[in-house]
């Protein structure tokens, strides 16, 4: 697979990756796929602590490439490229931020909403299309919009596959901030290095705690709070933040 479909680099605690197909407004391949998967996991074995994902070029992403739509069980494809991506974003033991800086389509409106902190440009938008080519919303796309934004909402967006812009993507709850296109980078980059600079084990924690109780009982929900409070309670974080209350300081997280 080529290596430069997926840019990686590091901003101290945090992982900077950007889809890097701008000719092709960064449209997704089943390698590039596979790399941002591995990517990913790379980012936490090499000891980060946020995840900065974002587009080169003037969009995010245009979703599948169409060169690879045709030939093969499309259901395949999916299950062995698109959604171990998605699963790995959402497994990830670190907290995501994504720099929406365009137009993400397809695929790569899921990519997009899969980070837990979204800032998008106030030209970018959502668009899923699928319906206007005899398709269905994949990726994950259904589940994460339908969580965030209701019923209506994502069978507005996936029946007439229409435009979302990013102040309306807000409105709606499915995006976190807009901000003017020029910042869009550098606000994200801000959130990302504040999440790399707090208690690490708790944030993972609470990402599972908060993908569970979307489809989970109160009950369930109630006993994962305690299991994860019990974990979290024994990290370093923990001791050092309890520390600097006490001592009346800022503390010094290390992600332990």
């Amino acid at each position: 697979m080529s290596d430069d479909t997926i840019l990686y680099a590091r901003d101290g605690d945090v992982a900077v990756l950007r889809l890097n197909r701008p000719d092709e407004l960064n449209a997704v391949t089943l390698d590039m796929l596979d790399l941002l998967a591995a990517t990913l996991r790379r980012a936490v074995e090499d000891g980060a602590r946020a995840v900065l994902l974002t587009g080169e070029g003037r969009a995010f992403c245009a979703g599948a490439s169409l060169k690879e739509a045709s030939g093969g069980d499309p259901g395949d494809r999916l299950r062995n490229h698109y959604n171990p991506v998605q699963q790995t974003m959402a497994d990830l033991p670190i907290p995501i931020v994504t720099a929406m800086n365009g137009p993400a389509a397809g695929a790569g409106a899921s990519l997009a909403l899969g980070g837990d902190i979204v800032i998008g440009a106030r030209s970018a938008y959502l668009l899923l299309a699928f319906a206007n080519i005899g398709l269905v919303p994949d990726a994950g796309a259904t589940w994460l919009i339908a969580k965030a934004a209701g019923r209506a909402k994502v069978l507005e967006m996936a029946l007439l596959g229409e435009r979302l812009s990013a102040h309306d993507a807000m409105e709606a709850g499915l995006i976190t901030h807009v901000v003017d296109d020029g910042v869009v980078f550098d606000t994200a980059m801000t959130y990302a290095r504040r999440l790399a600079a707090m208690p690490t084990v708790a944030l993972g924690l609470i990402r599972k705690q908060v993908k569970a109780a979307l489809s989970g009982t109160l009950e369930e929900t109630l006993a994962l709070e305690a299991e994860h409070q019990s974990l979290a309670a024994r990290s370093q974080d923990f001791q050092e933040g309890v520390a600097a209350f006490l001592q009346k300081r800022k503390p010094e997280f290390k992600g332990k």
